[in-house]
């Protein structure tokens, strides 16, 4: 099975009041279905929407924030389990495992960041080619975090960058989200839950 996850970020002023969003897509094929469903699996196609704000922010944290989120929620999930694990542990009702996960954003910094620059940084103690120290390191320990424990699960992580605006629906979906969660007043409770952002099954997902 594989995951695709658009994300997004948005701020109003740099700093200022932010959003993050992603788009989750699972996505099995015809001989996944066939074979898994006697398994027991649920097999149907899923897409989750997830968004967020925070009040003081940057565009960057919040686009590294819509790719934490959606690596999380894919790890968070009982079919992302070691290939050695016994599967007789697992729930009466679970998903296949996934195989790969896709994460496609419009923004360059999070993409080479992840593909190009950061081991460098690891190596040089969170520094960039100039000695400084890297912006928002929080937020990258806690994405490699989390990708490695993907790739330990067997599950391979890919990046793809994708134009912003430029007609792609998932992308424009995710971007609206987090301009909507960007534009929210200052957080209260259930202010995120009140744009009823999507979980469901594919079939019935419109943008």
């Amino acid at each position: 099975m594989k995951i695709t996850i658009y994300t997004d970020g948005s701020s109003r002023g740099n700093p200022g009041p932010g959003g993050w969003a992603c788009v989750l897509i699972t996505e099995y094929t015809k001989q996944e279905v066939g074979s898994k469903e006697q398994e027991g699996y649920d097999t149907e196609d899923e897409v989750i929407e997830l968004g967020g704000r925070e009040d003081m922010t940057t565009n960057n944290r919040m686009e590294l924030s819509g790719a934490l989120h959606g690596l999380r929620e894919v790890s968070s999930k009982e079919y992302v389990v070691s290939s050695n694990a016994d599967t007789n542990s697992l729930p009466t009702t679970h998903y296949p495992l996934v195989t790969s996960v896709e994460v496609c954003t419009d923004s360059q910094y999070v993409k080479k960041g992840m593909t190009e620059w950061i081991d460098g940084w690891i190596k040089r103690g969170w520094k960039g080619s100039t000695k400084k120290p890297v912006l928002n390191q929080d937020l990258w320990e806690a994405l490699k975090k989390e990708e490695d424990r993907l790739k330990n699960s067997g599950v391979k992580v890919m990046w793809k960058y994708v134009p912003g605006h430029s007609g792609v629906p998932l992308n424009e979906r995710a971007d609206v989200i987090a301009t909507m969660c960007a534009d929210l007043p200052r957080r209260k409770a259930g202010d995120v839950n009140d744009l009823q952002l999507y979980r469901g099954p594919k079939r019935d997902y419109a943008i």
